[in-house]
């Protein structure tokens, strides 16, 4: 099989990352999702298992039909939506809602209306908007120094000797440094545990107008706005030619088969993508493609010991994960500001995208990726007469 040839330490170790980061910075949204709607324990448990197994699955698939780096992930902006607008809607009737989002996500990939709309963005901009979101990841790897120094500081040298002399490995090393240095401090808590499998528990859909219209529509729009758009944009500037009809149509469809027991909105993965994408992932980008494999493995893991994975993820210090997921990203986020201020007509426009998106505005429950967008395209259209360039249509196959 061409996928064991083409395995490597360095797309696995980008796999592992992937998921470490996607869980540890996001997870504790979902399952206050899940609580706001009344969930048991063992509600929230099915909720990670069929979220990991979605992930997993269309990881997996999607990654090796594709031969891409496909990552995909659980809506944290739609999970940030539940928090707030899931009130007085029963877990059956959110249910309901979850099967109308996928379906309505399924078919607007699989008709080609989202790759009409995203192709007509110009490339500046989108880069500029990726580049908006992955600031924050940056600025968190030496903000983190000021709790704890040794140990940001160490992984950080040990980064720039591994980049020097071993490229492929630059982020395995302060992978092993960091876990190392933490547990010599003792800031690794293994305590909480425990080995516990997750089992399903269906819930049946109750079909309510209220939770369509507070629930159902509101998640579509944000799982397709704030997410999907700059996961697609991530494969597009990294130079994949990513098809975007079966992508967004299949993590549509399998979110609603997998909805009964949890899974409220698969999307394309944005943050986790850039580090599956990245130079360090593999020097040969059509290799890349197994980072996206090993990251849905890690995330089947996810989701059958779903609590034992959290808590393992949760014995890791805050600092020794914004230091890993900022240095994983550095090389996506100075590609992305190169791309985004490389055309000097659209560089205003691309900045001010930059800038809204890095800002983390939140309008109508749509977050700032969205925005910036907005933002950028009216800017160049006064500023340009209208928008044009370089748009975000597909590339030359790495």
């Amino acid at each position: 099989m061409n996928v064991l040839k083409d395995l490597s330490l360095s797309a696995i170790n980008a796999g592992f990352i992937t998921v470490l980061v996607g869980f540890t910075s996001s997870a504790v949204i979902v399952f206050q999702g899940a609580q706001s709607l009344g969930a048991t324990p063992q509600q929230i448990g099915s909720w990670m298992l069929a979220l990991g197994l979605g992930m997993g699955l269309t990881g997996i698939g999607l990654s090796l039909r594709y031969r891409m780096p496909i990552a995909t992930a659980w809506s944290t902006s739609g999970a940030a939506m539940l928090i707030s607008a899931a009130a007085g809607v029963s877990m059956n009737e959110a249910i309901g809602a979850f099967i109308v989002s996928g379906v309505l996500i399924t078919v607007c990939g699989f008709t080609g209306l989202f790759d009409r709309i995203i192709i007509r963005i110009p490339r500046p901009i989108a880069a500029g908007m990726l580049a908006g979101i992955l600031l924050q990841f940056g600025l968190n790897t030496f903000a983190s120094m000021n709790g704890e120094f040794g140990l940001v500081a160490g992984m950080f040298c040990s980064f720039l000797v591994a980049k020097r002399l071993v490229p492929r490995y630059a982020i395995l090393a302060p992978l092993c440094l960091g876990a190392a240095l933490s547990g010599a401090h003792g800031t690794l808590d293994f305590s909480q545990v425990e080995l516990a499998l997750a089992t399903p528990v269906y819930v049946a859909p109750v079909f309510s107008w209220s939770a369509l219209v507070g629930v159902a529509l509101p998640l579509f729009a944000v799982t397709m706005a704030s997410q999907n758009v700059p996961g697609l944009t991530v494969l597009r500037n990294a130079g994949y030619n990513a098809p975007a009809a079966p992508l967004i149509g299949w993590t549509g469809a399998t979110t609603t088969a997998l909805a009964p027991f949890g899974c409220y909105a698969l999307n394309l993965a944005t943050i986790t993508a850039a580090i599956c994408v990245g130079r360090e992932a593999h020097t040969d980008p059509a290799k890349r493609y197994v980072a996206g494999v090993a990251a849905g493995a890690f995330y089947l893991l996810v989701g059958l010991f779903g609590a034992t994975v959290g808590s393992l993820f949760a014995a890791f210090p805050e600092e020794f994960i914004f230091a890993i997921a900022g240095l994983a990203l550095l090389g996506t986020l100075g590609d992305g500001l190169a791309s985004a201020l490389g055309e000097p007509a659209q560089r205003e426009a691309a900045l001010i995208t930059f800038l809204v998106t890095a800002s983390g505005v939140t309008l109508l429950d749509i977050g700032s990726a969205f925005w910036g967008m907005i933002a950028g395209g009216a800017a160049q259209f006064v500023l340009n007469g209208g928008v044009s360039g370089k748009r975000l249509a597909t590339p030359p196959s790495p």
